[in-house]
């Protein structure tokens, strides 16, 4: 099927996966999307930039759990202007992408990312949506090289998939552009409790993946092949050139690191007299 519009549908995730979310006792805020980055919570952050993209047309948020928001009177008053639609989120995030995917229209491409992407830019969104249209793909995933991401920031720390041209992090942007693609969501769902084990991951595609992996034989390439092979559609990536893009908030040392960042960010721009939205400070 072809994609019948080259405007996306937004999903952002944003409830909590444990019931006492650690980012969110120290903030404390109800859930984890709450913590505020330069005063503003970041899933705030992450629905202006969304907003501000123009490859994106609708937006909805699945998540935080009715009770938290109906306790939260200005996500609320988001929801209620029409701008961002909330559906109940499900047990686990992969569930959760699965369950609103299945109430949009087949020729909508779709766009998933998590309220924690607290750097996430317009720039970034459109970037990837735009590079991953071009790719003729039905799944694509953005990454970022793992040299430049600790090049910009030595003091994060990212999980990094090392293969035999480069390491690569993972920057929680991914385009469902077909119903096939759509299908990635059980995938995604036998492999998100080892996210961050990259060879418990690389495991799912065969023991002589593994060999590969371990060796730095695996090239980019034959992965994205062998997922296409194993999984029946076609992935892809695009190498996102923007370093924050890589940074999202997993842990309390995530979230102070990204106050750091956005607060010097925010500084530089009033240095340079550029505006600083009230919801985004890039």
């Amino acid at each position: 099927m072809k994609i019948s519009s080259p405007h996306f549908t937004a999903i952002v995730l944003a409830a909590d996966r444990e019931s006492v979310n650690p980012v969110a006792k120290a903030a404390g805020v109800r859930c984890k999307s709450l913590a505020p980055v330069n005063g503003i919570p970041m899933v705030f952050g992450v629905m202006a930039a969304l907003s501000s993209a123009r490859n994106i047309k609708d937006q909805i948020l699945c998540g935080p759990p009715e009770p938290i928001l109906n306790r939260e009177d200005q996500l609320k008053a988001q929801l209620a202007s029409g701008n961002v639609r909330w559906i109940e989120n499900k047990a686990t995030p992969s569930a959760s992408a699965y369950h609103v995917m299945q109430s949009l229209a087949p020729g909508i491409p779709v766009l998933l990312t998590t309220s924690d992407h607290a750097l996430l830019t317009a720039q970034m969104v459109d970037y990837f949506c735009v590079k991953a249209l071009s790719s003729g793909c039905d799944v694509v995933a953005a990454v970022a090289l793992h040299k430049a991401v600790t090049a910009a920031y030595p003091e994060t720390h990212r999980t990094a998939y090392r293969l035999n041209e480069g390491a690569y992090c993972a920057c929680n942007l991914f385009a469902f552009l077909t119903p096939r693609g759509r299908s990635a969501a059980y995938f995604w769902h036998r492999v998100e409790q080892q996210r961050k084990r990259p060879l418990r991951v690389i495991s799912v595609f065969g023991w002589m993946t593994v060999i590969r992996y371990l060796t730095r034989r695996l090239t980019l390439s034959q992965a994205l092949n062998r997922i296409s092979h194993r999984l029946g559609f076609k992935s892809g990536v695009v190498i996102m050139p923007f370093p924050e893009a890589a940074i999202d908030v997993d842990s309390v040392d995530d979230w102070q690191q990204v106050q750091r960042i956005a607060a010097g960010k925010t500084t530089d721009a009033l240095k340079e007299n550029r505006p600083v939205s009230p919801l985004s400070s890039f």
